[in-house]
């Protein structure tokens, strides 16, 4: 609309001059080189008009011919460029897909096209990577060094090929002159984090640690998480020799991750240390509550120095009222009683653990127990063999490092915070058995089932002589023989109150005249079978239950397998 408006003003305009030349006609008169030449004032504005058109399209054209020569070679370097940018993402491609001989190629051809544009040098370094040329690629993210719009590229380089080389220091000294060049670079700033962490500079690392929170490169909730593991690790290297700020820096660790069970644990010795018992026992019980853990029971039972037996004890009971039915308040208080040799209390809160499949802590804790109490070796050393099967206790597991004690980075990876409390991954052999093909998996792998193995075939054997009690619980004439049972576990037989397992069923009355071999288990899979020898008693164990599920006072009889036969 306005270019409408402003086309009908001109036109006007136009309009209004020519009838202002109407209105005032005169003569024009040019008189050049003896030549007289007259017309009126309107030709003659017609004819300046007219030459200056002419003039305008002569100087356009000569123009056009001065410039032909740049105009192509515009034209060819705008080909260059185009057959250069062409190259560059095929490269790209090439890179992507591991051909590295395609992106060697078109680097080449886009080194050659471009020159040494950022791209080109980006393509030339990682198609060096991808062939295994380390020297090239070394030598491509250097010469982004002499740019600096690529010289933070280029330390991003350098830092990689120093790290898969080993060189830390080298790797160091990049990623601090990329911090420097360039703050708000991420990587940077976690590789100058880990590298002050690794050097057990926890200052310097909590300082590295609020650039990262103040740019925003990690959340607020990992920022409050990292700062505790970070006060955590200041507060155990400076627990020996300021235990003042030890403590804060533990007390702050608490705080921001409640949950940080190195944090409280430390922070409950310092306290006791310093005297504040109730605090300290207030602190541990509340981490307990949120969660146990066996350095919290640690810990909480040895609060007070020079206490006796039966005062952790009583402390450990503490630990399991708080939380009833915990495995590790059961393991704390068995540790206690064994200390106290108060062995009923201890059988007691271990005996619901035993039931399933008892971890390798209950299994070594019920050998120290039988050792300690009734010095039965047997039942020691089924309860050692036990423990070498037995399911794993959970560990600080880092990066696939298994560990006894928590550490702030992981061995492997410098990564803080890397450590977890969880249980180890189990690889399990299991044969198969063909009655059994659920236990082979969809992808071929087999199942970790319990199930116990299949018996060995039948062997005609003589009829073994039948016990009173095995005569008198079965219903079969006083002709037919009772099944061989099969033999008792070590501290069965030793009379220690540990259950049979329950891979281990007695064996059911047979019919008259068959004969069959005592079922395999799964912890003595690989042990022959051997029947009773004709004219013996085999012994049947019948378990008696447990007393109830209570942390109080022990019973006066702990309970006792009986024994028949």
């Amino acid at each position: 609309m306005i270019r409408v408006l402003a086309f009908l003003a001109a036109l006007a305009v136009l309009a209004a001059g020519a009838a202002w030349l109407v209105d005032r006609p005169g003569d024009v008169a040019v008189v050049w080189q003896g030549y007289r030449i007259e017309t009126s004032v309107a030709v003659a504005f017609v004819a300046v008009l007219a030459i200056a058109v002419v003039l305008m399209l002569l100087w356009t054209l000569a123009r056009f011919i001065f410039r032909v020569p740049d105009v192509m070679t515009l034209a060819s370097r705008n080909r260059r460029r185009s057959k250069g940018f062409s190259a560059l993402s095929r490269g790209m491609v090439a890179v992507g897909a591991g051909d590295p001989a395609s992106a060697r190629r078109y680097a080449a051809d886009a080194e050659r096209l471009l020159g040494r544009e950022p791209l080109t040098l980006l393509l030339k370094a990682q198609a060096a990577q991808i062939d295994g040329d380390r020297a090239g690629a070394e030598a491509a993210f250097n010469t982004m060094l002499e740019s600096p719009e690529t010289r933070v590229l280029g330390l991003r380089g350098l830092y990689v090929e120093a790290k898969r080389k080993g060189d830390d220091t080298a790797a160091r000294g990049h990623a601090a002159k990329a911090a420097q060049l360039a703050p708000t670079v991420g990587w940077a700033n976690e590789a100058v984090l880990e590298y002050l962490c690794a050097e057990h500079n926890w200052q310097g690392a909590l300082g590295a640690l609020e650039r990262r929170a103040s740019l925003r490169h990690v959340d607020k909730d990992e920022a409050r998480r990292q700062r505790a593991v970070l006060l955590t690790a200041d507060a155990l290297d400076r627990a020996d020799k300021d235990t003042d700020g030890a403590l804060d820096a533990a007390q702050q660790a608490v705080k921001l991750a409640p949950d940080l069970v190195p944090a409280a644990a430390l922070a409950g010795r310092l306290l006791a240390r310093q005297g504040a018992l109730r605090k300290a026992a207030r602190l541990l019980e509340a981490s307990w509550k949120a969660t146990p853990h066996p350095d919290l029971a640690v810990a909480y039972v040895d609060l007070r120095a020079g206490d006796s037996a039966l005062d952790r004890l009583e402390r450990a009971q503490t630990l399991l009222r708080l939380v009833p039915g915990q495995m590790e308040g059961r393991i704390a208080v068995a540790r206690a009683a064994l200390d106290a040799r108060e062995f009923g209390t201890a059988r007691r809160v271990l005996s619901p653990l035993l039931y399933d499949r008892p971890t390798v802590r209950v299994c070594l804790l019920m050998a120290e127990l039988e050792e300690a109490e009734h010095a039965a070796e047997g039942a020691v050393r089924e309860w050692l063999a036990r423990a070498s099967r037995a399911p794993r206790d959970p560990a600080w597991i880092a990066d696939g490092v298994i560990s006894d004690h928590w550490s702030p980075v992981s061995p492997v990876t410098g990564r803080l915070d890397a450590y977890v409390w969880t249980t180890p991954t189990e690889l399990i052999a299991h044969t198969v058995d063909a009655d059994h093909p659920d236990d082979v998996l969809a992808d071929g792998n087999e199942a970790p089932a319990w199930r116990p193995l299949p018996a060995p075939a039948p062997q005609p054997e003589p009829k073994p002589a039948a016990s009173t009690i095995e005569a008198a619980a079965t219903t079969a004439p006083p002709t037919e023989a009772a099944p061989a049972d099969p033999a008792p576990s070590a501290p069965a037989a030793a009379g220690n109150g540990v259950d049979r397992p329950a891979a281990e069923p007695i064996a059911a009355p047979a019919p008259s005249g068959a004969t069959t071999a005592a079922p395999a288990t799964a912890a003595g899979a690989g042990r022959a079978a051997v029947g009773p020898q004709p004219g013996t008693i085999t012994p049947v164990i019948f378990p008696v239950p447990h007393p109830p599920d209570d942390p109080g006072p022990e019973a006066d009889n702990p309970p006792r397998p009986r024994m028949h036969g």
